[in-house]
């Protein structure tokens, strides 16, 4: 009822919240982000269960950069801990891993480490896992519009294709946008392929996101009427 697309499905979320989950608890900002990190690999393999084609989660922003030097040195820690220590279960699940977003103002041996994932994992077909480290979607927006003029095919097609290039992987539109922690914005996340998306808003924080809230979260998504710009009755026939 929901769909017009035949895609698999391509699920985003902005896994807000871990800060705020640690300070309820009287804990340091960095105890709540390693606490997300671990419900990462609860969602990704709920994701995977429950038939999602695609997942970009929203890890690093390119504003996240402004944060104290020694909470953005813990977060890409745990980035690059998590890809060692999950890439070999993520081959053994079929799961494929992207990073999306820039990479050079990444460490070198971060980014050894994302080109050794994307490698070991290519093979996967179960879930494609699309990691947004660094980014920024109007930057993207900005960088592909700057390499535009060059195209030799002037199409949206072709503006795609060169968006998919500057954050290093393409993707389908976005078909579900899911925000824990309570508040209600995109925080320039997936602007261009989050046109006809999908959006649902969720209090709970990140870390206590289970699978049971991803599947009430994709339930509600396909109760919906995507209608694209038509009429119901022109989806009905």
């Amino acid at each position: 009822m929901n769909s017009l697309r035949t895609h698999p499905l391509h699920l985003a979320i902005i896994m807000d919240g871990n800060g705020r989950w640690a300070a309820l608890r009287g804990q340091p900002r960095s105890a709540g982000h390693r606490r997300g990190a671990e419900n990462v690999r609860t969602i990704v393999r709920a994701a995977a269960e429950l038939r999602v084609g695609t997942l970009t989660l929203y890890a690093f922003s390119a504003d996240n950069w402004q944060r104290p030097s020694v909470e953005v040195a813990a977060l890409m820690r745990l980035f690059e801990d998590y890809l060692k220590k999950e890439t070999a279960e993520c081959v053994r699940q079929g799961i494929r891993i992207s990073v999306i977003g820039r990479r050079d103002r990444l460490s070198p041996a971060l980014r050894d480490v994302i080109d050794a994932a994307e490698l070991d994992t290519a093979d996967g077909r179960r879930l494609h896992l699309r990691l947004a480290v660094d980014y920024s979607a109007r930057e993207a927006i900005f960088r592909a519009a700057c390499r535009f003029y060059k195209a030799t095919r002037v199409s949206r097609e072709s503006f795609e294709e060169l968006l998919g290039e500057v954050t290093h992987g393409a993707a389908p539109d976005l078909d579900l946008l899911i925000r824990t922690g309570g508040e209600q914005r995109l925080s320039d996340f997936l602007l261009w392929e989050a046109a006809y998306a999908e959006l649902y808003f969720t209090p709970k924080m990140w870390p206590d996101f289970t699978a049971a809230d991803l599947a009430i979260a994709l339930a509600e998504y396909r109760a919906r009427d995507r209608r694209f710009g038509r009429v119901p009755e022109a989806v009905a026939s």
